[in-house]
């Protein structure tokens, strides 16, 4: 436990010490990569390597294009990779990996920017580069101040940083978001509206006002979502009839067959339009404690409904 805290304490000293040093190469690194029409290649060996492609992947999805070249392989051909609408961004703690190193004079042949993050300002990769961010550390976690630890830490925060600032700087939304994460819970968070999982036509219980209580019932039973929709001659929805007005309506007259619908059903039921989001129409349901949800369009005519076990099984939560 001893080491565990000392190990937080000299990262979180690492990051503050980044924090407090940020200066204007910081934007001008936003600026650079904000003007890059092509993709952004971030490239490193070893740890930084590992951070590296953990930036670029962070890169792609909010926004920025941009991919990982590993430092040894960008010298046996995957320099072929780099167009001259690219710019490079190369990660060595010591600025002086040999690899990195070809990778900055050819990216100076071809005249494309390069942006070094090192933790040495005098290093030879940090000097020749087009913009040096100083990623330097007082002492790594590791003991023997060898293994890079807070170095490759305070490297992978900075990287965030430029990510997210480049996220707001283009006003990326959640719908931008969705589209590079297609796949798994994200996705179907992100994608899924309330048109592509609400029940249409023949599956929906609809009744009128006069429609007697026996019948309603019926309705409720044959269509499975423990309520029936209430709607005008214009089928623009009135009302809505549940298991739980049924319950309350049993307790105040006793015999219920001689009632309309009308008489125990819910006024102004809470609706959706078909274009919004899936995951709205469940913070909807969440928020009033509802099980079911009309969907309208915009002049307010029935087109869908929605029940909770829908969202569940579209995964939607």
């Amino acid at each position: 436990m001893e080491s565990a805290r000392r190990t937080f304490s000299i990262e979180i000293s690492a990051l503050q010490a980044l924090n407090s040093r940020l200066d204007d190469s910081f934007s001008q690194a936003v600026a650079m990569i904000l003007g890059c029409e092509g993709r952004v290649i971030v490239t490193g060996i070893g740890k930084s390597g590992h951070i590296a492609k953990k930036i670029a992947a962070t890169l792609a999805s909010t926004g920025t294009p941009s991919f990982f070249m590993h430092g040894v392989e960008a010298i046996h051909g995957d320099l072929g990779m780099l167009t001259r609408h690219d710019m490079v961004m190369a990660i060595s703690y010591s600025g002086s990996a040999p690899e990195l190193l070809t990778v900055l004079t050819a990216a100076k042949r071809i005249g494309i920017p390069l942006i070094a993050v090192t933790g040495h300002e005098q290093s030879e990769l940090a000097a020749n580069a087009d913009l040096h961010l100083n990623v330097h550390v007082q002492q790594e976690a590791c003991p023997l101040n060898l293994a890079p630890t807070a170095s490759t830490t305070a490297t992978l925060v900075l990287g965030d940083a430029l990510a997210v600032a480049c996220l707001e700087a283009r006003n990326f939304s959640a719908e931008d978001f969705a589209l590079s994460h297609p796949g798994g819970a994200l996705g179907r968070r992100l994608l899924t509206h309330v048109s592509d999982v609400m029940r249409v036509g023949d599956a929906l219980p609809i009744v009128h006002p006069d429609t007697s209580l026996p019948e309603a019932l019926g309705e409720m039973s044959r269509k499975g979502m423990g309520m029936t929709i209430v709607v005008d001659g214009n089928r623009h929805p009135i009302g809505i009839f549940t298991d739980g007005d049924l319950r309350r309506l049993i307790v105040r007259h006793g015999d219920i067959r001689p009632l309309t619908v009308s008489e125990g059903m819910s006024r102004n039921p809470k609706s959706v339009a078909p274009s919004a989001m899936a995951v709205e129409a469940a913070t909807l349901m969440d928020a009033n404690r509802l099980t079911q949800l009309l969907v309208v369009d915009p002049a307010g005519a029935l087109v869908g409904a929605l029940h909770m076990h829908d969202l569940l099984a579209a995964k939607v939560i």
